[in-house]
């Protein structure tokens, strides 16, 4: 639609209104997401570059709730148009970040209205500002839960059942609580509103600003979820025992092992992360040597009493608290990761001593890089064996599966905040 309003005189120049900045760089950081397929973690970095941190913190929740709700958003914008707006031109994205601040942050509708036709200048600003005007007018309200991508929600319904998606859904719909780790028994009497789920864990209501609660720079604790710790529950106390943790970095793991006193050597391929993992050690005053190196061609001097590998994954278990892996994680996606994590798995189980442990662990809901890789893994290894886990090793209300596995699934402790997805496997050596 064109924009019949009177231009501006060549030369003249109008400042943009407050808060442009920060939406832009949420404009250029959703297409990174969506058009190049980029991590939301990573992509942040360079799209909101310049930006003090509260402005960079907003940018990146913008794009968050974009994503998350984006099915809708998008239900709605459609239903607005005469014809579907192509889905990558400017217009849409404009407003898909738009009506997230206006239906889910709940930002002031001029501030919302007045920082969007900026990102459109030039273009169809006028039909921006319609749809707007109109989402205001008729109080439009997004669905109590959020949408899953369709090809996603498809694929999980034929792999897990309709239950499980709508279950997935739910937990999709809003950020995830935040879990502490820590290395020794909290007081949770000092901790306004936490709940304790297991041995070594707090839980508090999101929200919170990390550096600020109490403790922090003791470095008593550290932020993993409650999912993410069961692969090292698994291993127990080390009592000095060795231990590989195989893509160790950020470090949740290796700082659970240290604490239950093994010795940690921790390998990762990535310097930035091990940089990092070093930071969290150094904060927390737990040792474990590290190592930068990848997989795939390092290996130890020694084999280990025991090997952790949480395994390079599509990490669409953990899409609560990263929802732009929903958006760029295809089947061939998936099917990569489970080469890679076949010839993972194939060189961990070389480095565990005689009648040692490997956990294997992934991020996944997809059982290709889960059950199925076990079972591969099994076939190639028949002299290996399942160590099933036990219930007393877990947080009431995870039960191992019939196979001896743990799958932390959506709607697990719903009541108390829900999980990550996981697949963990605990395997004896021969």
């Amino acid at each position: 639609m064109a924009d019949r309003r009177p231009r501006r005189p060549r030369g003249a120049h109008q400042a943009d209104p407050p808060g442009t900045a920060t939406r832009k760089a949420a404009l250029r950081l959703i297409d990174a997401v969506l058009r190049r397929g980029d991590p939301l973690d990573l992509a942040a970095h360079a799209a909101t570059q310049g930006l003090p941190p509260p402005d960079r913190a907003f940018a990146v929740a913008i794009v968050s709730e974009a994503l998350r709700w984006m099915s809708d958003i998008d239900m709605l914008i459609d239903g607005a148009t005469a014809q579907p707006l192509p889905d990558d031109v400017k217009s849409r994205a404009v407003l898909r970040i738009a009506l997230a601040q206006l239906l889910v942050l709940k930002s002031p509708p001029h501030a919302v209205v007045s920082t969007a036709l900026p990102l459109v200048d030039g273009g169809p600003r006028r039909l921006v500002h319609a749809i707007l005007s109109r989402a205001q007018q008729e109080e439009w309200q997004l669905p109590e839960s959020a949408s899953l991508p369709p090809a996603t929600a498809e694929r999980w319904a034929a792999l897990w059942g309709d239950a499980f998606v709508a279950a997935a859904e739910t937990a999709w719909s809003a950020p995830p609580p935040v879990d502490l780790s820590f290395a020794a028994a909290p007081d949770a009497a000092g901790w306004e509103g936490a709940q304790s789920l297991a041995p070594h864990h707090l839980r508090l209501p999101r929200g919170h600003a990390i550096e600020t609660l109490p403790g922090f720079r003791e470095g008593g604790w550290w932020v993993q979820d409650l999912a993410a710790t069961l692969p090292a529950r698994l291993l127990g106390a080390g009592e000095g025992r060795s231990v590989l943790d195989l893509c160790a970095a950020p470090g949740g793991k290796t700082m659970q092992l240290a604490a239950a006193s093994w010795s940690v050597l921790a390998v990762d391929s990535s310097a930035k992360r091990l940089a990092r993992l070093e930071e969290n050690l150094d904060r927390t005053g737990l040792h474990a040597a590290v190592v930068q190196g990848d997989i795939r061609k390092w290996q130890p001097g020694e084999a280990a009493d025991a090997v952790l590998l949480d395994a390079p994954c599509s990490a669409t278990g953990i899409f609560r608290r990263h929802p732009d892996v929903l958006h760029r994680i295809e089947p061939r996606q998936i099917a990569e990761m489970a080469e890679l994590q076949a010839e993972l798995l194939g060189r961990a189980a070389l480095w565990v001593k005689p009648g040692g442990v490997l956990v294997y662990a992934t991020c996944s809901l997809e059982p290709a890089e889960g059950e199925e890789r076990i079972a591969a893994f099994l076939a190639d290894h028949p002299d290996w064996t399942i160590d099933p886990a036990r219930a007393d090793e877990l947080p009431a209300g995870i039960v191992p599966t019939e196979q001896g596995f743990i799958r932390t699934l959506p709607g697990m402790l719903a009541e108390a905040g829900g999980l990550d997805g996981f697949f963990i496997a605990r395997l004896r050596a021969p």
